[in-house]
């Protein structure tokens, strides 16, 4: 039987997104706790504090929109708070106190850029899903996307595949932070947008060497 975490063991939810995109920008953010804020990351910050309100329910079209919703799953060890949820009237989906029918949940996550090449908003808003999903026992076969620089918003299947890496990714999180390891670094191109490039010294921990390598260069010197 896969295990399940304890409320005191559960990590942010957000930090996948960190974690697929660096392992090594999560273990410094989650593991030694260090953060430094670029313009990117103010951008968005802005751009949730816009969006997130707790006390913020609309009903539009018989579609109802609650914000800032938290969210926890402790199969995955994951808990965070969902930028909006979607209720849709559907047979599959929960009641909702107060009114008539069923209701099925639809994450929909905020971002300030545009649609990336690589999955990690969609491992972030898949994972949301899955936390909906063990709290309400429903399925949710897909959430949303919106992009704050191109102003629209794309469906996500969230497939099998998906959700496989979603469980890979929590289950090595947990791995790192009980190790309280921080991996050496892997310098990209994506370094120079990363708001921690100046903690991280991705440059200067390539050229980086073991005190033994260190030692055995200096010795076949003489």
């Amino acid at each position: 039987m896969p295990r399940e975490y304890s409320a005191d063991e559960l990590l942010p939810l957000s930090g996948i997104q960190h974690f697929l995109f660096c392992r090594r920008q999560w273990a410094l953010i989650h593991v030694e706790m260090q953060w430094k804020e670029n313009v990117l990351t103010a951008e968005g910050r802005l751009m949730h504090q816009r969006v997130d309100d707790p006390f913020f329910t609309e009903v539009r079209n018989g579609v109802i929109l609650a914000r800032s919703v938290p969210i926890a799953s402790y199969r995955l060890g994951l808990s965070g708070i969902c930028d909006a949820v979607e209720f849709t009237s559907s047979p599959e989906g929960v009641k909702i106190p107060g009114r008539e029918g069923k209701y099925l949940p639809i994450p929909v996550e905020y971002k300030r850029g545009r649609p990336k090449s690589d999955p990690v908003d969609e491992v972030q808003l898949c994972a949301q899903a899955m936390c909906l999903e063990e709290m309400l026992s429903v399925s949710i076969p897909a959430g949303y996307l919106y992009y704050g620089e191109t102003r629209h918003r794309t469906a996500v299947n969230l497939g099998n595949e998906l959700r496989e890496l979603v469980q890979k990714m929590a289950g090595e999180m947990h791995a790192y932070f009980e190790r309280g390891y921080t991996p050496k670094v892997k310098p990209s191109k994506a370094c120079r947008s990363c708001s921690l490039i100046d903690i991280c010294l991705p440059n200067v921990q390539e050229k980086a060497t073991s005190v033994a390598n260190y030692i055995r260069e200096w010795v076949e010197r003489d």
